[in-house]
């Protein structure tokens, strides 16, 4: 696994998108994802790192206006939904079937700890969401957040974000690699509007958080096409 904080180090550090292929890139969340304007933020971040080639894409497209970025608002945010549930019902097969993705950024379990779940049965609801993404495209690039804070029930986000490194490392593999991203350090009760959600601050806290991880999962499926475009070059 490559962790965030290994990313952290090589942030700004952007490589060029040049005659690069398509890379279709799914927000998959909760509210926090349907509603929130740090995905507007990320695609502004990587328009300006000039990767124009990410497709974002999912079953949704609702957002209110974001700073008057005129953005691609494919994802698939849903409010109010667990992971659990999403898991047990098969809901993202379903998704990723509409809207293959090569990359994957998944903030979810707000509305599971919320519920009551335990973090074990949160993690074995987000093993099942890897094993769907991986049935969907056994290459694709999960990256995995510890989830920001919750005024409420803040100790069971810290316990299931305690738990989640390990459990990624697990499920780790060379050809679909997981990352994770700490949404919840450096994030603080000012940067939520109602102890919930991200507020603007919390959107550009969580968009700064991603856009590196992001970079770095594209760069592995750059990397990756150029490989295999040699080897054909080659064998031909």
């Amino acid at each position: 696994m490559v962790p965030f904080k290994a990313l952290a180090a090589i942030g700004s550090f952007i490589l060029p998108a040049l005659a690069q292929d398509q890379i279709s890139y799914m927000p998959f969340g909760d509210s926090i994802t349907e509603f929130g304007c740090w995905r507007a933020q990320v695609w502004q971040k990587l328009q300006d790192d000039g990767h124009t080639n990410v497709d974002f894409v999912g079953s949704m497209t609702s957002q209110t206006e974001c700073q008057a970025i005129n953005y691609d608002r494919g994802h698939e945010g849903h409010a109010g939904f667990q992971a659990v549930n999403i898991a047990s019902q098969n809901q993202l097969v379903g998704w990723l079937a509409s809207n293959p993705a090569d990359i994957v950024t998944m903030h979810l379990g707000t509305n599971d700890i919320v519920a009551g779940r335990s973090t074990d049965q949160i993690l074995d609801a987000f093993t099942t969401l890897v094993e769907q993404m991986r049935a969907s495209n056994p290459e694709v690039r999960i990256i995995v957040a510890q989830i920001i804070p919750l005024s409420f029930a803040d100790q069971n986000v810290q316990a299931l974000n305690a738990a989640i490194p390990a459990w990624a490392e697990g499920l780790n593999s060379e050809t679909s690699p997981v990352w994770v991203v700490n949404q919840y350090e450096g994030f603080t009760s000012g940067d939520l509007s109602d102890g919930v959600h991200p507020n603007a601050s919390g959107d550009t806290k969580m968009a700064n958080k991603w856009h590196p991880a992001i970079v770095e999962a594209i760069a592995s499926i750059q990397g990756r096409t150029a490989a295999r475009k040699r080897e054909i070059k080659f064998s031909g």
